[in-house]
């Protein structure tokens, strides 16, 4: 049985979470160090810094790398509150991609790779990218597609390939490298996953792509490996086993998406429900006119349905199931109610909803974003349908 009452340890986490974010965080939002390809590494930096002395830094961490090891239940109600402000991720160092690398890093990195690449990445010291997309006709929604590979020399590998889409690589302290992988006998062991430095010959940064959304240190970039040489001790985890792991953070990634998201979706409507209440037209407040309440009574349903997937799906991952079907569900349910939830926020807030006065406008581009982002909701609704037809 799920039980939906939060823990005291869960209450008060989330109240903590919740005053930083409206006395901290939010008046941080006017800081002209947002930019259009997110928030510079100087704004991040000062972010972090205030988490940081709030004792709410890297929170889904083991407590060995400076968290507390929350659970995925509590994740969700956590993560929704530091994303009411889309600086708050940021600030907590719950952001993608990092959030997901630091999951995968501590579950399959060796040792010394965490201390290496995880530690100082928990710590707020540093941000990291993960390079698996690639321009047409690479891999996008099809990894079997890849086309970047690593080819064994000796004791090391040379990558060569394009990626593109690529989250908050520039500026990213490290890379995990989506690869197909030749040996030196030259039969193909198929994908795996390499970590490198970004301070190496053999990365070259092709250029930072112009996006809608905006809520990315680094924003989104193209970029190429040529001739990339990285040692044998580089590969994370086993040769080959790329897909495999990861899948170690395809789930709960797609969930994190989620709870963040929500969290914006919620802002934005407090933010429309705010203004259609003290706003009045044709003698009446906005709110008081069906075309304008039932559109926000609509939101209020759909932002109830997308926390309960998040956390039905929440709770199976931490009962140690997969739960692949139901964070594709979450995840095309979340992204498309989110979606238009904004949409409503912004329709019933006129003029003023489409400007940059409020945080709709903002919310509204980036969570559009999410309908592809993690796998489209295409993508998402096929792997579904495959299921069924077994």
């Amino acid at each position: 049985m799920i039980d939906f009452e939060p823990t005291p340890e869960q209450a008060a986490l989330v109240a903590q979470v919740r005053e930083f974010i409206h006395e901290r965080v939010i008046p941080m939002e006017a800081d002209p160090r947002r930019t259009a390809h997110g928030p510079t590494e100087a704004l991040r930096g000062d972010l972090v810094a205030m988490a940081r002395e709030a004792g709410l830094l890297s929170l889904h961490v083991s407590p060995e790398y400076g968290g507390k090891g929350i659970d995925h239940r509590t994740a969700a109600l956590v993560f929704e509150e530091s994303g009411y402000s889309m600086l708050g991720p940021v600030a907590m160092n719950i952001a993608a991609p990092d959030e997901a690398n630091m999951h995968m890093l501590e579950r399959i990195a060796s040792d010394e790779q965490k201390e290496r690449y995880l530690r100082p990445l928990a710590a707020g010291g540093g941000r990291s990218c993960f390079c698996m997309t690639e321009p047409a006709p690479g891999a996008g929604s099809d990894p079997a597609a890849l086309a970047t590979t690593a080819r064994q020399e000796g004791e090391e590998f040379v990558i060569d390939g394009r990626k593109w889409m690529i989250t908050g690589f520039d500026g990213a302290a490290f890379a995990i490298i989506m690869a197909r992988t030749i040996d030196a006998q030259g039969r193909d062991l198929g994908a795996s996953m390499f970590l490198t430095p970004m301070d190496v010959p053999g990365i070259r940064l092709v250029r930072v792509l112009d996006t809608m959304d905006a809520s990315f240190t680094g924003g989104h970039a193209e970029l190429a490996f040529e001739g990339l040489r990285v040692p044998r001790e580089a590969v994370l985890g086993e040769l080959g086993e790329g897909f495999r792991y990861a899948q170690v953070s395809l789930a709960p990634a797609r969930l994190t998406h989620c709870m963040r998201w929500l969290g914006a979706a919620r802002r934005a409507h407090d933010i429309a429900v705010d203004y259609t209440r003290r706003r009045e037209a044709f003698g009446q407040r906005l709110i008081d006119h069906e075309g304008v309440g039932f559109q926000l009574a609509d939101n209020e349903i759909e932002l109830r349905q997308a926390r309960l997937a998040i956390w039905h799906t929440a709770w199976l991952l931490d009962r140690g199931e997969r739960a692949s079907r139901e964070s594709s569900m979450a995840k095309v349910y979340c992204a498309e109610a989110i979606y238009r939830i904004a949409d409503r926020a912004m329709q019933v807030m006129g003029g003023l909803g489409l400007s940059d006065d409020t945080e709709v406008a903002r919310i509204y581009r980036d969570v559009r974003a999410f309908r592809v982002y993690d796998g489209p909701s295409e993508v998402h609704r096929w792997s579904i349908a495959r299921r069924l037809g077994r």
